[in-house]
């Protein structure tokens, strides 16, 4: 679009902005950066965003002032170039994605992937992660000066899986695979016979003591706590149904079902159905936020956000919402403590272990679609897993190893 154009359309952008419920502040530095923008062109009608940030980035400004600024030039190309408003736009500005850095020979092999693996019924989801990590291995190799899967040796796959998991690698594996019929033959087989075989590592799964249970029940409860009706809702929610954090979050007045107490949900992960009671501590904490704290609008989604313009949550702040009830609580505020929504999942996973509800069960409450998942879970089953503790009286200790 011509400059012009930005200029005619500015009061478009700033009517929208302002029906959304963007603050004033907000909206005069759309003014302001458009006004900047304007007085450029008129100067250098040739000059890029990237330039007129470039500008800012000379000024010597601030990280957080920078970082501010290149967010709203951002939100102002994507709507000067391609005419999207602000709201749920991610800017893409000033970046560069690692797939375009590909070289030929290996952005097919990321095209082909794509193309030919959702034709097997695999989720959306795993074959962007999937082939999110291939593009990772082949930026790797390409650093090595290769640019094609005939240049690859085993010394180069060797260094790039140094430190990378075996997930990591199945992933990589998954998208050669799939380009095995695609590509010269016996080219793919040859890269894939240089992989090694990883081991799975298990780590130690934290998970919330009798201790950190109790306070964050008594967090969640309180009437004094300083925790929002709505962050205790979600608190109740996934502590007593155990619901994944993208379910809560997508959660709707439709799936509520008031009258027979139960939550009936399509799942996001699996999409899947899952229905669950309802309990009424869960239910009257929903009740209370819906009633005296959500704001009135337009979502369908019952948890949205406390400033406008109001709108669904996402994950991250979910997990804004648990480590917000820990801190009320006083609990897991060392580093590298666990503090995601997840651990409450958890919890209602190994609760039901410790009472002996049978597994088929627990992973029907947990929506899983394949019994191996509950596995992470029986880690953390203090209770059955001390059944299984050996005694050590066929193994004299030296008494010095017990002496304070």
């Amino acid at each position: 679009m011509e400059k012009q154009d930005l200029q005619t359309r500015t009061p478009i952008l700033l009517s929208y902005l302002k029906e959304k419920g963007y603050s004033q502040i907000y909206i005069d530095r759309f003014r302001r950066a458009i006004k900047q923008i304007l007085k450029l062109r008129l100067q250098d009608p040739g000059i890029t965003y990237a330039d007129i940030y470039q500008l800012s980035v000379e000024k010597g400004l601030t990280v957080s002032t920078l970082r501010h600024k290149r967010s709203i030039l951002g939100l102002i190309e994507q709507f000067d170039v391609k005419g999207m408003f602000p709201e749920h736009v991610r800017t893409g500005f000033l970046t560069v994605k690692g797939y375009d850095l590909l070289s030929e020979e290996f952005r097919r092999a990321i095209d082909t992937f794509r193309i030919e693996e959702p034709k097997s019924g695999k989720k959306s989801t795993t074959v962007y992660h999937e082939s999110h990590n291939a593009i990772t291995f082949f930026l790797a190799l390409q650093k090595f000066g290769l640019r094609s899967f005939e240049q690859i040796e085993e010394r180069h796959i060797l260094s790039v899986f140094g430190d990378y998991s075996c997930s990591y690698k199945k992933n990589v594996s998954a998208v050669i695979k799939c380009c095995v019929p695609f590509f010269k033959e016996g080219l793919c087989s040859r890269v894939l016979s240089f992989f090694p075989e990883l081991r799975i590592k298990r780590r130690n799964i934290q998970y919330l003591t009798e201790i950190e249970v109790s306070k964050i029940k008594v967090t969640l409860t309180d009437t004094t706590s300083r925790l929002s009706l709505r962050d205790k809702a979600i608190g109740l929610l996934a502590m007593f149904t155990g619901l994944r954090e993208c379910d809560i979050a997508g959660l709707k007045f439709s799936d509520v079902d008031w009258i027979n107490d139960q939550i009936i949900i399509n799942q996001q992960k699996t999409d899947v159905p899952l229905k669950l009671p309802l309990r009424a501590i869960v239910g009257n904490k929903i009740y209370d936020y819906i009633y005296d704290e959500r704001p009135i609008c337009q979502c369908e989604e019952i948890f949205i956000t406390q400033t406008t313009p109001y709108k669904r949550l996402v994950s991250k702040a979910m997990n804004n919402v648990a480590r917000k009830i820990m801190r009320i609580a006083n609990i897991r505020q060392n580093r590298g403590d666990r503090k995601g929504l997840h651990i409450f999942r958890h919890h209602f996973a190994t609760s039901l272990l410790g009472n002996g509800v049978p597994q088929p069960v627990i992973s029907n409450a947990l929506g899983h679609t394949s019994p191996n998942s509950i596995a992470a879970y029986l880690s953390a089953d203090l209770v059955h897993l001390k059944e299984c503790s050996l005694s050590i009286n066929l193994y004299p200790v030296r008494k010095e190893v017990f002496d304070e």
